[in-house]
């Protein structure tokens, strides 16, 4: 990869960031009355919470790069290690499956309260499933079929560990705010990927 070509992944991140996270943002705000970001804004719709806004939305997209470059350098390392490729495939299923578990126990155990059903907690975990078949499936039909088990894993697992702060609150709007600019980074740098480092 060229610096040429990273400053190019880096920049448009950057921007599907702040795009996505403007887009969620206005939306929450308008209804919402509650939402609001930090102790230093009032809820309700002003410049304030407007900068705000870009502000989180740019360092969602830069948390999303440095989890995609960390996972482009585990997956190498491990790559390195395993030399079986059907047994380090089957080791990423169990993870996105021990992800999944972890995310909806952990959660249900952790901010539930008492005789709250677990199946609330389904739903989160499921929707960010669904997004990342949806990016796997359409990885493999930009590239090859063994291209949708990374994607998977990288989609569901590594954007579950980026939105661990969010996750921990008991705040629907808090989860869909910083989870919406980080599946949009992570799902633009991993479809982008393969153009990056093709060889011209």
């Amino acid at each position: 990869m060229t610096i040429r070509r990273w400053f190019y992944l880096f920049v448009s991140t950057l921007g599907w960031g702040i795009l996505a996270g403007l887009i969620v943002g206005v939306i929450l705000i308008s209804n919402h009355n509650e939402f609001y970001l930090w102790e230093i804004s009032k809820p309700g719709f002003n410049v304030t919470n407007l900068i705000n806004i870009v502000i989180a939305g740019a360092m969602f997209s830069v948390l999303s790069q440095m989890g995609f470059f960390s996972y482009l350098i585990v997956r190498y390392i491990a790559i390195g290690f395993i030399k079986n490729k059907r047994i380090w495939e089957i080791m990423q299923l169990i993870l996105v499956a021990v992800t999944l578990f972890d995310i909806i126990y952990l959660r249900y155990t952790s901010i539930s309260s008492t005789g709250k059903s677990l199946v609330g907690f389904f739903i989160l975990p499921g929707i960010l499933l669904l997004v990342a078949l949806a990016t796997a499936y359409w990885k493999m039909k930009l590239t090859k079929p063994s291209g949708f088990i990374p994607t998977l894993l990288f989609m569901f697992v590594v954007t579950i560990l980026e939105a661990i702060p969010a996750l921990r609150l008991n705040s629907p709007p808090s989860n869909i705010f910083m989870l919406t600019p980080l599946v949009v980074c992570n799902a633009w740098q991993i479809l982008q990927l393969h153009r990056i480092i093709r060889n011209r």
